[in-house]
């Protein structure tokens, strides 16, 4: 979705979606919403809604949440208009309102629902709409989630409790930004099971996985054989025994690069 100019319906849970996206590119301009009995109009700089003080920053808020609960919207966007309201010095950001408005949403039930669709599925984000991190926290769960990964996997290298994680997966899920492989996740085009490789399967092998381990589950397995057979190790072995070694050594480099 570029940025400059939208003109569209937005259907029920799109709204939030759309703002993040707008967030997200840092758009300037004027965004319009229209529904039955409601016209809003929004000033945005670098990705936020320009307000003048505190109070009208709660007020665009309430005005925000009021809007994500109607059933479809109207939306227009004009990019690169840089009128603001008078006296404006305040910002509400889009993208961090998109991720707390949403990251609200989760209660136990759908917790424990998310968890039950999820489970088995290896998780990753896309790359274009990755949220930025604010704090720490974030940032472990972003790098455990720049590779296809478990939840069980992305809890225990991120270190956070666990119904923050699944609050933050529910986020990416409801923006689209969560990308999503496994045997039963109903997928299309960019989110479509790996067929079976053979040529991988005998790579992960080679190296004594399976062909789902993860990139440094690869380089622990690669690293470790390495040592064994790299014919500079070994310089006591013969002629043929280092032709060996050779082989071996590039056959295990060859199924490393592949898997890698």
């Amino acid at each position: 979705m570029g940025a400059n100019t939208i003109d569209c319906r937005v259907a029920h849970g799109a709204f939030v979606r759309l703002l993040y996206r707008l967030g997200h590119q840092q758009a300037s301009g004027i965004l319009t919403i229209t529904a039955p009995g409601v016209r809003e109009l929004f000033a945005l700089r670098r990705g936020g809604i320009v307000v003048g003080d505190e109070l009208a920053k709660r007020t665009q808020l309430a005005r925000l949440t009021r809007l994500a609960s109607f059933g479809a919207l109207d939306a227009s966007f004009e990019g690169g208009i840089s009128s603001y309201p008078p006296g404006a010095q305040h910002v509400v950001a889009l993208a961090a309102w998109a991720r707390a408005h949403l990251e609200a949403q989760l209660e136990s039930s759908l917790a424990d629902k998310l968890v039950r669709e999820l489970a088995g599925m290896r998780l990753s984000i896309k790359s274009e709409l990755a949220p930025a991190p604010n704090d720490e926290a974030d940032r472990r769960v972003l790098a455990a989630m720049a590779q296809p990964r478990r939840l069980d996997q992305i809890a225990a290298l991120a270190r956070i409790p666990k119904f923050r994680m699944l609050a933050f997966v529910w986020f990416l899920r409801s923006i689209d930004a969560l990308e999503v492989e496994g045997i039963v996740a109903e997928r299309s085009a960019p989110n479509r099971l790996r067929p079976r490789d053979p040529a991988r399967e005998a790579a992960a092998r080679l190296l004594g996985l399976d062909d789902h381990a993860d990139v440094e589950a690869i380089k622990r397995a690669y690293r470790r054989i390495a040592r064994s057979l790299h014919p500079d190790l070994q310089p006591d072995a013969d002629d043929a025994r280092r032709k060996s070694l050779e082989r071996r050594f590039a056959e295990v480099t060859a199924a490393y690069e592949l898997l890698a």
